[in-house]
């Protein structure tokens, strides 16, 4: 199979932080499989490190209070190009990210709290019939 996969969970160091969320489960599918690195964000145009961004209200808002929805729907249609593009089968994204979120993100609050919904290129994804998984759900499939 071919995995887009979210390239942050592949090492490399992409995320809002500046760090990586290597899964070690997620880089063993590379025996059998092929994996696709995307971060969404950066192909949406947002620098790395950069502020933390939650959706609220259907916006993408940093913790400076900077809507980011432009971008992150750019990196999602974008995303969704390389799917086709590269004749995917699935996609395993980031639990819990603005962008990747299969079933939860953060509330907007920027406390920690959880609510259900998807990310914005999750949601794309799903929209367009793709099999989407997270790191934590992955193993059930396969």
């Amino acid at each position: 199979m071919r995995i887009l996969v979210s390239a942050c969970l592949l090492g490399l160091c992409c995320r809002y932080d500046g760090q990586s969320k290597q899964n070690d489960r997620v880089m063993c599918l590379a025996e059998k499989h092929e994996l696709i690195p995307v971060c969404p964000e950066q192909l949406g145009g947002l620098p790395t490190p950069r502020p933390p961004a939650e959706i609220k209200n259907s916006r993408v808002i940093s913790n400076l209070g900077r809507d980011v929805t432009a971008q992150y729907e750019k990196g999602a249609a974008e995303a969704l190009r390389l799917y086709d593009l590269l004749h995917c089968d699935c996609a395993l994204l980031k639990a819990r990210s603005p962008s990747c979120g299969t079933d939860r993100v953060y509330d907007g609050t920027f406390s920690g709290a959880l609510i259900p919904g998807q990310g914005i290129t999750a949601k794309l994804l799903s929209q367009h019939h793709v099999t989407v998984l997270s790191e934590e759900t992955f193993e059930s499939f396969f």
